[in-house]
């Protein structure tokens, strides 16, 4: 008998050696498939009937699990369940039949144009430590005018920004590639950056203490934290995720295309960007139950 644990280290290889899913990508199959496996201790996963998938799913719900969180396991599960398939592990697949529970996917809660002005003009000047700002600066001129994800940023390296052209070659989600056009003032500010950082000789845009590594995301979150503080902005609603939605919502406001957003997201299926479609309709629907005189009826 295979061990569940021996089949999930599996999976997880399979997933970084196929697809190039990063570290806390993993992490968080990694946990999600552990949690089921332990529900079916001592039986191993490969042998499990499916009634015990159906079983686990009452037990989250029982326990008051958020339907979110419910719907990322299955998700995760419904994965591995094809990954045993095809290793012929199993003759059936274990999640068939498993419903995917429902639950109102969340709005993003972008910054406005005035706040994010403000957090770049405010929040990455000023400081004591010079170096802080300006990588502060760059950090932020990105996130916001490329819509990058944290981790797409963190792992730039360095002669990215020296790409012809005007666009910035990244490397996103499952390997895919995809340049995007990024602001001449980015570029300014990555350039003097890199200058700042010639002494650490790092191929990394935006070095870690050890300059041979990438700055982590926990060390970029005391950055922004501190910027948000700096700009008089509360920092729980500053993050790079926050940062993302903003670039998208306010290219929409501006009459943005959706699949030319699409591509500068990096999302590989339309239906991804189209949650922003969602936020267009909701500003539509309160501007006129503000401001047309019989909006408050509906």
């Amino acid at each position: 008998m295979v061990e569940s644990a021996a089949l999930i280290d599996s999976f997880l290889e399979t997933m970084l050696a196929e697809r190039g899913a990063a570290q806390r990508t993993r992490q968080a199959y990694r946990a999600d498939l552990e949690d089921f496996a332990r529900w079916c201790a001592p039986e191993s996963v490969a042998l499990v009937p499916g009634e015990r998938v159906h079983a686990y799913f009452a037990a989250l719900g029982r326990a008051g699990l958020a339907a979110r969180t419910q719907a990322r396991r299955l998700s995760a599960l419904k994965q591995f369940a094809r990954f045993l398939l095809q290793m012929g592990v199993r003759e059936d697949d274990l999640t068939a039949g498993q419903e995917t529970p429902r639950y109102q996917a969340g709005l993003p809660h972008p910054l406005s144009e005035a706040e994010v002005q403000k957090l770049l003009e405010k929040g990455t000047r000023g400081h004591a430590d010079v170096r802080r700002d300006l990588l502060a600066r760059v950090a932020l001129e990105l996130l916001y005018t490329t819509g990058l994800r944290i981790s797409e940023l963190l792992t730039l390296p360095a002669q990215a920004v020296r790409h012809k052209g005007g666009m910035l070659p990244i490397r996103g989600k499952g390997g895919r590639e995809r340049l995007v056009p990024f602001s001449h003032a980015a570029r300014e500010a990555a350039e003097a950056l890199i200058a700042y950082d010639s002494v650490l000789d790092s191929p990394w845009l935006f070095p870690g203490r050890n300059p041979k590594k990438p700055l982590t995301r926990q060390g970029f979150d005391k950055i922004l934290h501190a910027c948000a503080l700096q700009a008089g902005i509360d920092p729980q609603r500053v993050s790079p995720h926050v940062l993302r939605h903003s670039f998208a919502t306010h290219l929409l406001n501006r009459g943005a295309d959706l699949r030319a957003l699409q591509m500068l997201l990096g999302h590989a299926d339309i239906t991804t960007t189209q949650i922003y479609t969602q936020v267009m309709t909701e500003r539509l629907k309160e501007t006129v139950r503000q401001y047309h005189p019989l909006g408050q009826r509906g």
